[in-house]
This record gives C-alpha cells, sequence and structure tokens, in this order.
C-alpha cells in the first residue's frame, strides 16, 4: 500500500499484494467483477480496508461503466452500489473506492473544505468528462479548486496505450493533451496526461499535483488488463480521518 497524509486526508493506492487470491488474481484482486470468488474478493477487501485503519463496511465501491457519472456518498449503499466512475463525500470515516487495472485513479481532497472524492478515468470517461464532473461536484460542496490536492495512481502510460489511429483521434479531438504515440511509432492515447490537463484546467494547480510515475503495464506490482487479460483490479482510496 502507498499511503498520503495531507492533515485529516488520506489517500491511498493498493497493489496487487497481500491478499488471499490465487492465480492469475494473485494476490490482492479487490474487482469482484473480473470472474473471482466473490467470497475470495471481499476477503480481500477487507484486509485492505484494515490495512488502511478502516472497517470494511465503512469503504464504499462504485459499479463503474467508464462514464461521466457522479455521486454523493452519505454512508454505506443502502441498496445496489450505483453505476458511477466517481464519488465525492463530506463524512469522516468514509472511505471511497475506485477500481482500476491500466486507467487512471483520481484522487482528490479540499482540506479546509473537509471534501474528498474518487475518480475512475479511462479512456471513455476521461473523454466523457469525468474529471471536470468529480471537480465540479466538490465545488457544490463548498470545495475550491485551487485548494483540491491531487493525486494519480499507477496507470498505463501514453507509450503503452496502443489505440487505432482514427481512436486516436476521436479522444483528442475532446481532449487534446492525450494524443500520443508509442515507443514504435504507432497511435496512442496518453490516459494520466489527458487527465492532468482537465486537472488544470479545472483550476488544479501544480502545488497539488502529485502524478504517480507509474505505468501499470510496465509494472510488475500491479494489475494490468492490458498485460494480462484476465487479471485483479487494485484500488485507490480516499477519506477525511474521522479522529
Amino acid at each position: 500500500m502507498e499511503i498520503y497524509q495531507h492533515g485529516r486526508i488520506r489517500f491511498a493506492f493498493s497493489d496487487r499484494h497481500g491478499g488471499v487470491s490465487a492465480e492469475p488474481y494473485g494476490s490482492l484482486n479487490l474487482g469482484d467483477h473480473v470472474g473471482e470468488d466473490p467470497g475470495v474478493v471481499g476477503e480481500n477487501r477487507a484486509l485492505a480496508a484494515r490495512a488502511l485503519g478502516l472497517e470494511p463496511e465503512r469503504v464504499v465501491y462504485l459499479t463503474q461503466v467508464h462514464g461521466a457519472e457522479v455521486v454523493r456518498a452519505h454512508g454505506p449503499w443502502s441498496g445496489p452500489r450505483p453505476e458511477a466512475d466517481a464519488s465525492v463525500t463530506d463524512v469522516p470515516g468514509l472511505a471511497l473506492a475506485v477500481l482500476v487495472a491500466d486507467c487512471t485513479p483520481v484522487l482528490l481532497a479540499d482540506p479546509e473544505a473537509g471534501v474528498v472524492a474518487v475518480a475512475h478515468a479511462g479512456r471513455p470517461g476521461m473523454a466523457a468528462g469525468v474529471v471536470s464532473a468529480v471537480v465540479s461536484r466538490m465545488r457544490d460542496l463548498g470545495a475550491r479548486p485551487e485548494r483540491i490536492i491531487a493525486h494519480t495512481g499507477p496507470a498505463v502510460c501514453g507509450s503503452c496505450y496502443e489505440v487505432p489511429e482514427a481512436m486516436r483521434a476521436q479522444v483528442a479531438e475532446r481532449v487534446p493533451e492525450s494524443w500520443a504515440v508509442t515507443r514504435q511509432g504507432t497511435a496512442a492515447v496518453d490516459v494520466p496526461g489527458g487527465v492532468w490537463a482537465q486537472l488544470r484546467a479545472a483550476g488544479v494547480t501544480e502545488e497539488h499535483a502529485h502524478r504517480s510515475p507509474v505505468c501499470a503495464m510496465e509494472s510488475a506490482e500491479h494489475y494490468s488488463y492490458r498485460r494480462e487479460g484476465v487479471t485483479g483490479r487494485f484500488a485507490g482510496f480516499a477519506w477525511i480521518d474521522a479522529a
């Protein structure tokens, strides 16, 4: 686990170690939609929560759909998890989680306003505007962009994320900074680069910007769908310390 602290704000990114999953999910798979036994995934989620000093039932996950929907969490979901790719809360002790395995996990907080948020920014979600949508929802709760602390975790880099040229052009039409080329000179999309361009456009300052240099596809410590196909998911977490 990588854990970051900003006053009462806590951010964390898991990796693939410390769980009970067998291969090909070994070992801390937190995704319950990838074909693994739900009981094993539940045990992994409990292990991850306790490693962060959290009660498992106080960590809320989403049903991610590669869109730009943002939901507000007041507590553990009372029914089915909402279909959304970002969540926001101002409730201390309630942790928001977002699952990835190449997509960019985005963790955000305004410590002064007491607001935290997470977003799952893959290529479709980035192009759909999930980043600007979640910052806007934070502003509705009193956050100010110039105070927002932003962390992005391990994600596939633009040098590895090869796509058809038509797809690159389509995404770059919406987010020009996502245009990229692989090391082999083929068309690519730089999702983290696009995410950071959107964060800057939303008012997040360089002073509060923290970007992981790790490419998930190149890292043996993280899950990568593009590298492995059948694989697990790691997660980003954000919460306000209740203590």
